[in-house]
């Protein structure tokens, strides 16, 4: 892994609105919700950082000023962090490019959602990499419930072919992590604004894009729901070795 690790750089998509649940927490965007004493946003960069990413670029855009400041605190030894603000909304797709091109020589790019948390180990997902042929690799998380999420298409092989459609039941959903070699930006589609599961990786199967899904073994909460910030905490606190800085 740590072939990879030295020119990887973490990206996460922290600019949306979150307009579930913005009546719950007006003055902040949904990444800075405090959750266990901290923002959200805090643990799924400290997590990165714990699996050894040593770069991270947060790409901000409702409530771009708050989030900066709060960000401009937080420290850890030998990492550095840097963000970007989206002056108009340009979707989790165009934000991943607009975000990349602050790190100009990273690859992979490591991508994460700013509103969700995987923990668990990443090492076989990196290893996926070891392939040339492998452009990238979408981490999968098999939930109890997957009603509240769009669910992944495999084949035998592991090669992502397609998500499906929100549905009740247990099943494989997209956790909202992805390790993408820098190539695949060029084989983005170039209008803003761009979402990755709608617009991005359909456009990078029809080209032919490998992709491979990484089934990864671990607890998941995404907290887009109000009943799920009610949970968050007590995530957090079950995760607490995992997650401690």
């Amino acid at each position: 892994m740590s072939q990879y690790l030295k020119r990887a750089c973490a990206v996460v998509l922290a600019g949306g609105a979150g307009t579930r649940i913005r009546h719950l927490y007006p003055d902040l965007p949904k990444p800075l919700i405090p959750v266990a004493g901290r923002p959200l946003l805090y643990w799924i960069c400290n997590s990165c950082i714990r699996q050894g990413v040593r770069r991270i670029v947060i790409s901000l855009g409702y409530m771009a000023g708050v989030a900066e400041r709060r960000i401009a605190g937080w420290n850890w030894p030998g990492v550095e962090v840097l963000t970007v603000r989206e002056e108009a909304p340009l979707g989790t797709g165009g934000a991943l490019r607009f975000a990349a091109a602050a790190a100009p020589d990273a690859d992979p790019l490591v991508v994460l959602n700013g509103d969700s948390l995987l923990v668990g180990p990443l090492e076989g997902a990196w290893q996926l990499l070891d392939n040339p042929e492998t452009d990238g690799v979408v981490v999968g998380v098999e939930v109890k419930d997957a009603s509240r999420f769009g669910g992944l298409r495999f084949d035998g092989d592991g090669l992502l072919t397609g998500f499906e459609e929100k549905r009740p039941g247990a099943g494989w959903i997209n956790a909202g992590i992805y390790l993408l070699r820098r190539r695949v930006l060029s084989a983005f589609p170039g209008f803003d604004p761009l979402s990755m599961e709608c617009d991005v990786f359909p456009a990078l199967l029809a080209h032919g894009v490998q992709l491979r899904v990484y089934c990864a073994v671990g607890d998941f909460i995404d907290i887009g729901a109000p009943e799920a910030i009610a949970e968050a905490g007590a995530f957090v606190n079950r995760h607490a070795r995992e997650l401690a800085g």
